[in-house]
């Protein structure tokens, strides 16, 4: 999944400086500031030096891991912008010190929070990674087995979503209406008639790229039809305008599957020991905390609950026509 902190005068000037982010990332990486001198004179992996502080390549590429997706022929040029990054930062960091940011109450505690957040999440991340295990042969084939939707019967769809924040019983006969439509463009027609508000957009998107809670029920839905998410505060639709078979073999999806099941296993495991260590300990609710939520407070399952990724801007009623929709059906061709 945020907090945000409240603007004050100091904290806005803080701010503006941009400060507040380069001093954490510099308390958190090694090798920058006065410990590089120590280094002088050793074989060292130094990238730069700002002012006598060492930039380490252990800096860069710890930085380099984290961004998805990077291809090979690509490390070099990125591993150079990270540099420059890292020089921008240590000209940064040792302003702030001279000016004793770093002693700041709000800096002091923004530094202990992202300390104790990098230190649990470690934590975490070893236990999983030492006690949840690998997942069998087994495991995968029967993964891929019970989710035919996304494999053995994987659709790409062309798909026009609407949103429309209407509930209730107008909301209800609103969706018989539709359910009683043939085709996608009388479908446009009854939900335009209607004289409700609604967001549309288009998206073309294979099965594995929506929502899990829906692939499966989208699946059995028939070109021209729609499937419904109904919430408090009104529904989406998700009118299949077309849908293409492109089913993904066993041995293809085997390496996504393995994984997923891991990363799940590892999830699994991290709640299951945040479980135990709480029972473990003694945890006492103070002041205005003393009286806990009851279960169930959140909010039940509503529409925006489960969105389908909305890959153009949404569309208003009256830019909604017939030619939207040829344009989804063209993009299965």
């Amino acid at each position: 999944m945020t907090t945000r902190l409240q603007a004050t005068a100091r904290q806005r000037t803080l701010r503006s400086m941009a400060l507040l982010p380069v001093v954490v990332a510099a308390a958190l990486a090694a090798g920058c500031g006065d410990k590089g001198k120590s280094a002088e004179g050793k074989a060292t992996q130094a990238a730069a030096r700002v002012d006598g502080s060492e930039i380490t390549v252990h800096q860069i590429n710890q930085l380099l891991e984290r961004q998805q997706g990077l291809k090979p022929e690509q490390a070099e040029a990125a591993s150079h912008q990270i540099l420059e990054s890292l020089i921008d930062q240590q000209l940064a960091v040792a302003k702030a010190e001279e000016q004793k940011l770093d002693r700041d109450p709000q800096v002091v505690q923004l530094l202990e929070a992202t300390r104790r957040s990098i230190l649990a999440r470690t934590y975490l991340d070893k236990a999983a990674t030492a006690g949840a295990g690998a997942p069998t042969a087994d495991d995968i084939r029967k993964y891929y087995d019970e989710k035919p939707a996304l494999f053995s019967q994987r659709k790409v769809y062309a798909l026009q979503e609407f949103t429309v924040p209407v509930g209730g019983e107008q909301g209800k006969a609103l969706i018989e209406q539709l359910k009683a439509t043939r085709g996608p463009a009388q479908f446009v027609e009854v939900i335009k008639a209607s004289g409700v508000k609604f967001n549309a957009n288009q998206i073309t998107q294979a099965a594995e790229g929506l929502p899990l809670g829906i692939i499966d029920p989208l699946s059995k839905v028939s070109d021209g039809e729609a499937l419904y998410i109904t919430g408090n505060d009104g529904f989406k639709a998700l009118l299949v305008v077309a849908s293409r078979s492109q089913p993904v073999a066993f041995e293809q999806a085997k390496p996504a599957i393995e994984q997923y099941l891991t990363a799940e296993r590892r999830r699994e495991f991290a709640l299951k020991e945040m479980k135990g260590l709480r029972e473990a300990a003694k945890v006492e609710y103070l002041g205005k905390f003393v009286n806990k939520p009851t279960a169930g407070v959140a909010a039940t399952s509503s529409a925006s609950d489960v969105p389908p990724p909305a890959t153009t801007p949404a569309s208003s009623a009256e830019n909604l026509d017939p030619a939207a929709i040829s344009k989804g059906i063209s993009g299965l061709k």
